[in-house]
């Protein structure tokens, strides 16, 4: 009963961080896009003009350069989408990581760590990652955009890192994905919604709204719009351990960021009438690929090579029973898994061979499998289940 409950919280937890994710998302590419399609229609006060055909229907906005002469009877607010999509994220992330800390958290071969240890860093890196960031746009370096964009890379970059050496790796990419989250919705809660206030307050008191509260809620919001696909591929990431199980997964999810910020920037050039500028699409497909020949690279080839021909399936079966059946049956025994993770079974040979290659990139080239290595699988043992499945995963 309990394990049933606490799968439906989680079904409903991801259901609707999905729901206020793309709700937040769409209004940030919408607003971004926008911005970026105003053309100047010379009227005073008036930063820019554009039309939509939407749903059948035409549509005209103008954009005011700092505020309307007079406040509207009616003004709409978009801000509860970024707060609740770090809500349901964060507790999403307490379900599976916080209260599962010692399965999918915790990684004695990365760090050896309590659950209140690890919880701890996980708490304190979140919110010490938005006053680093918050600092760094606040200083003189915040003037330069260029050099903004570079620092906040080597801060994404240097907690990527750290995190890899921290918790296991699919924690840390879901922890650099929680940063980046963190950030973009303090963005919100911090910045953009307060500044916005402070201008409709001026407007109320009869005062004209300073220009500086809207170029400060501009920067921001152009940052969460880079941030968002780095920030998508975290969400996803846990699914494919070619990436995050990698030795080096924080270079991996740091060529992943300048992809996203490459086709994020194709599109606001393109939207602001610059043209298609395809080279930043062509530079993207190259890091890309680049991403995928690196993430080819194993250390471990040579240990496998070396037990070419010698690794019998009696081996590999002894193997599997003692690290993975206890997950992978038809009848678990591992506390808290009630049936085999995505149907997965190991019990016998055939078994084996058929999720062969499962085996080969959740245990032996990502080091995904076991979950924090609890049932504590030697590189020997994922030497030899990668050398009878690369010579042919035979029965006899």
């Amino acid at each position: 009963m309990g394990d049933l409950f606490w799968e439906w919280i989680n079904l409903v937890l991801r259901w609707m961080h999905l729901i206020f994710g793309i709700a937040w998302i769409g209004s940030s590419f919408f607003f971004v896009w926008l911005d970026n399609s105003l053309r100047s229609n010379n009227k005073e006060g008036v930063l820019g003009e554009t039309w939509m055909l939407h749903g059948g229907g035409f549509y005209f906005t103008e954009k005011y350069s700092v505020a309307p002469p007079h406040m509207p009877a009616e003004l709409h607010w978009f801000k509860y989408e970024s707060y609740f999509t770090w809500l349901s994220g964060f507790f999403l992330m307490a379900v599976l990581y916080y209260l599962g800390a010692d399965l999918y958290m915790i990684d004695e071969k990365v760090m050896h760590l309590g659950r209140a240890e690890a919880i701890g860093f996980s708490l304190v890196s979140l919110a010490m990652g938005w006053i680093v960031y918050d600092l760094l746009c606040r200083s003189p370096l915040g003037k330069n955009t260029a050099v903004l964009a570079i620092c906040g890379f080597v801060l994404l970059v240097g907690a990527a890192y750290g995190y890899t050496h921290l918790f296991s790796a699919r924690a840390a990419y879901v922890h650099v994905g929680a940063l980046i989250g963190t950030i973009m919705t303090a963005n919100v809660f911090f910045v953009i919604i307060p500044n916005q206030r402070f201008t409709v307050d001026d407007m109320l008191a009869g005062r004209t709204p300073d220009p500086i509260w809207g170029k400060q809620a501009k920067q921001r919001s152009l940052h969460n719009n880079y941030l968002t696909l780095p920030v998508l591929f975290a969400m996803i990431s846990n699914h494919y351990p070619v990436t995050y199980g990698h030795p080096y997964g924080w270079g991996i999810l740091a060529g992943v960021f300048i992809v996203g910020f490459l086709v994020r920037h194709f599109f606001n050039l393109k939207n602001q009438g610059h043209g298609m500028q395809f080279r930043y699409l062509v530079a993207a497909f190259l890091v890309m690929t680049g991403l995928f020949f690196f993430s080819q690279w194993d250390p471990h080839k040579a240990a496998r090579a070396a037990l070419a021909g010698e690794v019998t399936v009696e081996d590999v079966q002894a193997i599997v029973a003692a690290r993975c059946v206890a997950c992978h049956a038809g009848k678990p025994t591992f506390d808290g898994i009630t049936e085999a993770p995505k149907g997965v079974m190991l019990e016998t040979p055939q078994q084996m061979r058929r999720f062969a290659a499962s085996i080969n990139q959740q245990a032996v080239r990502a080091e995904a499998m076991p979950p924090g290595n609890v049932t504590e699988i030697t590189p020997e043992e994922r030497a030899k289940l990668g050398a009878w499945i690369e010579g042919g995963a035979k029965l006899n």
